[in-house]
């Protein structure tokens, strides 16, 4: 939760600070005198949007890699509150967990940057600019729960194994994702109370796929 706040915080700061600097760049562009007010208006809260929208795509990756060390255990405990022992599991320390979190959430921000820029694109495009904010949601979303899931997953794959896991319920990802995203619409308690609650849900959801995957 801390890291959580913290993050957020510094996301706000920086969407606060640098908007102007980005709308003010984006309406260097309008070489016209008429207009320029307005347009210059316009460019700063377009500034703002892209460094939330920015923001949004790091702080989930911020927190999930540096919260892995202490949300795999709450993912363990439920784990063993649903199915008992746990002997036959993988065995990983703090440090592995935080290096995976790290390698995971890097691999992801680098995927998600390279699918959100022709999403981006394309919403410029009329009409399709609405197809392009769904997909740019379902994309966000299923990176959210790719991290979530990836807290169960890390005790019982190796990376490459927990990516193609993952891969294949796509459907659990985006819908824990989907939630994961509109908690964030709730003022200050969504961001702070975002990941324990998600990171239970997935845990629940992943522990019963698992299941059905092992019989």
């Amino acid at each position: 939760m801390l890291i959580s706040f913290i993050t957020a915080i510094l996301i706000g700061v920086s969407a606060y600070g640098l908007s102007d600097d980005i709308g003010f760049y984006i309406a260097e562009f309008w070489v016209w005198d008429w207009g320029k007010e307005i347009v210059t208006i316009l460019s700063n809260i377009i500034g703002g949007l892209f460094i939330i929208l920015i923001g949004l795509i790091l702080f989930k990756h911020i927190i999930m890699a540096f919260s892995a060390p202490f949300m795999s255990p709450v993912s363990e405990k439920i784990e063993k509150h649903l199915v008992g022992n746990l002997h036959s599991h993988r065995k990983t320390t703090f440090t592995e967990q935080l290096w995976r979190g790290i390698r995971i959430n890097i691999r992801n921000l680098s995927l998600e940057i390279v699918l959100t820029i022709p999403i981006l694109l394309l919403g410029f495009i009329p009409v399709i600019g609405i197809i392009s904010t769904i997909l740019l949601f379902l994309v966000q979303a299923y990176y959210a729960g790719f991290g979530n899931m990836d807290y169960t997953l890390e005790r019982h794959f190796k990376y490459n194994e927990s990516i193609q896991f993952v891969k294949n319920h796509r459907g659990l990802a985006i819908g824990n994702g989907i939630v994961f995203m509109l908690f964030l619409l709730i003022p200050v308690f969504g961001v702070i109370l975002v990941l324990p609650l998600s990171v239970t849900a997935a845990s629940v959801k992943t522990i019963e796929a698992l299941q059905i995957k092992n019989k």
